[in-house]
């Protein structure tokens, strides 16, 4: 099987990029794609805009899950590409086309070749947000079809094509989101003495918030409070009643992460007391750690380095947030980086990894798979 040619596979998904739980284009995709290969190992099963395809195994001592997932962003693609988004204001900006492309590519070989171990392939919806891993971990289907050890990569845009890198342990930090509304009393700009301020009280907050990590926060231990968006107002001369911050949290231990909400909620109270005005904060979706099993990571690291063309890295940990956590938390297994040479990184505008990585990485899996 010739594996270039999921690259025109990436650049069709590419080009259909869906949020979270609205990915019906992209299942369709899947589905017609699924469907067209031969289907006397497979069994397929979906699970709201996701997909599971079991592929039954000759002689299975267990169940090997492998897991893609399959939303995008909310975000304008900049790249100029012939095959770029045809979704306005959508992007694959985290290279989830990447990890479709490739799991169909894995899952075309053993459709034609019988795997030794049964293999379940999980194309996960809404990893951006608002999380599908844990509702998916408490389906039906996976109550009943659990797999015992389970797989998957993320695209590293730093690392060159033919380079794997993870580590045994944790891989990935703990990470919640933070929305706070702040509501005063709006006023004219002439008559501040009138009015609660809160574009003023957003921005105490701000700065108090970055405070935490600095002074709270064992130094050894490590720790984010990012604020990425913050509204408030409606015009230059009147005062603001409302104002809204954005941020996330990430953390590399559980410890670290209630501790930094804890005190989130008590810089609150005091901006509700020095400011006379009402706060509501919302940590949104939270996402567990991603930790590597030592006894399934290091066979996989020692595969990866015995082969030839491939550079394998014992990387650090990373702030980086994935839900595939929640899968590792039940469920023995890895995550690896898969190098894709991009000069942008995740979660940019111009985001645009080579595509070599793509046969390369589908060539790589189905040989650890048959090593199993």
């Amino acid at each position: 099987m010739e594996y270039s040619q999921f690259i025109e596979v990436r650049r069709q998904l590419h080009q259909i990029p869906e949020l979270g739980f609205e990915e019906y284009k992209t299942q369709e995709y899947l589905l017609n794609f699924i469907k067209n290969l031969p289907q006397q190992y497979l069994q397929i099963t979906t699970w709201k805009t996701g997909v599971f395809v079991k592929v039954i195994g000759y002689n299975p001592s267990k169940v090997v899950g492998y897991r893609a997932d399959i939303d995008g962003l909310p975000m304008k693609e900049e790249t100029n590409l012939s095959f770029e988004s045809k979704h306005e204001g959508r992007m694959h900006g985290c290279g989830h086309d990447f990890h479709m492309s490739i799991a169909l590519g894995i899952l075309s070989h053993f459709a034609s070749f019988q795997p030794k171990e049964t293999l379940l392939f999980i194309f996960q919806p809404a990893e951006e947000g608002p999380g599908g891993a844990q509702p998916m971990l408490e389906s039906t289907y996976l109550k009943e079809n659990r797999p015992n050890m389970m797989v998957a990569l993320h695209i590293a845009p730093e690392y060159p094509v033919g380079t794997v890198a993870t580590r045994k342990g944790l891989l990935f930090a703990n990470t919640s989101e933070l929305f706070i509304d702040l509501l005063g009393r709006g006023g004219h700009a002439a008559y501040p003495h009138t009015a609660n301020d809160m574009v003023l009280a957003a921005s105490h907050f701000v700065t108090q918030l970055q405070s935490i990590v600095a002074r709270n926060i064992d130094p050894l231990d490590s720790a984010v409070v990012t604020i990425g968006k913050i509204t408030g107002g409606t015009k230059q001369n009147i005062i603001a009643e409302r104002a809204r911050v954005e941020g996330t949290i990430r953390t590399l231990s559980m410890d670290s992460m209630e501790k930094i909400k804890a005190r989130i909620l008590a810089l609150a109270h005091g901006i509700e007391v020095g400011f006379e005005c009402k706060l509501s904060i919302d940590f949104g979706a939270n996402y567990c750690q991603v930790y590597n099993d030592e006894k399934m990571t290091e066979p996989f690291m020692n595969f990866v380095k015995n082969r030839a063309n491939c550079n394998l890295i014992e990387c650090k940990e990373a702030m980086t947030g994935e839900d595939f956590g929640y899968f590792l938390r039940e469920i023995p297994g890895f995550m690896f980086w898969l190098g894709v040479d991009s000069e942008n990184g995740l979660h940019s505008n111009y985001l645009n990894p080579n595509e070599e990585a793509i046969p390369f990485a589908i060539e790589l899996l189905i040989d650890y798979l048959k090593s199993l």
